[in-house]
């Protein structure tokens, strides 16, 4: 059986997903991103979807433009058309070659980065996380399934062509969502440990509203726990540092049969640390040096 064949099944070293594509390389999310990490060898690739005001499903990481284009303001608020004239790649400082697009070409929507895993060559895996919270809560998760489906996804086996599609979520209801639609072999419930001072620190919050932003999330994180304790999704997300401090429960989860799948692994020393526990699949900004140490 040739490697295509096999890419999903028992291997001796973890899988690796590129993050957001390749995007210690390119900026993240970006046409760059995603073909660098193709040209890598990525086994898979990773991506954050929002929906647009005209219900597009595009990939991104936060609900707002500023940080990762020269926009401001909420995702939510603007139309793909009003996103295809923003600059997704400039703040990153990379000069990006001819053969990965030109500037106005990386903003990607999720059909485009199909389009572009189509033309892999060969067997690639796609992670899609659903953020949350989204304006339009489900129907989110329901773009995402019906956009699927007219490609040709095949929900019992999670397969569209060559690409294996897998979901995640730090969200508990939308994984109980998917659970409706989706075997629960393909869903992966995302799990981080939330303190009041790093959620005051991230947004900016003063202490009683940084307090009940904080109590939100931890409340959403027992739960993901116990949806991991439960055996009710077949993927387990946690962080690299939740690997770290959790050692008792990450064990508890690999003994129970869940696969792992870690996040963001970058350095020599954390790769080491979960190929040492068994981690299955690794996701990184940086897919060639991980793969190269693996």
């Amino acid at each position: 059986m040739n490697d295509d064949a096999s890419l999903f099944e028992d291997n001796p070293r973890p899988k690796v997903y590129a993050h957001r594509g390749a995007s210690a390389a390119f900026a993240e999310h970006t046409r760059a991103a995603y073909l660098k990490a193709i040209a890598d060898g990525a086994d898979g690739v990773e991506c954050d979807v929002h929906l647009t005001r005209d219900q597009h499903v595009i990939l991104l990481h936060d609900a707002n433009l500023d940080r990762t284009s020269d926009g401001t303001g909420p995702v939510a608020e603007r139309t793909l058309d009003e996103l295809r004239h923003l600059d997704f790649s400039s703040w990153k400082g990379a000069r990006i070659p001819e053969q990965f697009g030109a500037k106005s070409d990386q903003l990607l929507t999720l059909r485009d980065l199909l389009e572009i895993l189509r033309g892999a060559g060969r067997e690639i895996g796609l992670a899609i996380e659903l953020k949350h919270p989204s304006p339009y809560q489900f129907k989110l998760e329901e773009r995402v399934l019906e956009l699927l489906a007219g490609e040709g996804w095949d929900p019992e086996t999670s397969t569209l062509d060559n690409i294996h599609v897998s979901f995640m979520s730090f969200s508990p209801d939308s994984v109980k969502h998917l659970l409706q639609f989706v075997p629960a072999e393909h869903i992966c419930q995302l799990v981080d440990d939330v303190s009041i001072e790093e959620i005051r620190d991230e947004f900016g919050l003063g202490a009683i509203t940084g307090g009940a932003l904080a109590n939100v999330m931890k409340a959403a994180q027992l739960e993901g726990e116990r949806i991991l304790d439960d055996c009710e999704v077949g993927l387990a997300g946690p962080g690299i540092d939740y690997v770290r401090k959790h050692a008792r429960t990450v064990q508890r989860w690999l003994e129970s049969g869940r696969r792992f799948r870690v996040w963001t692994v970058d350095s020599e020393t954390d790769v080491a640390l979960c190929q040492g526990l068994g981690i299955h699949e690794i996701t990184t900004n940086k897919p060639a040096q991980v793969l190269a140490q693996l």
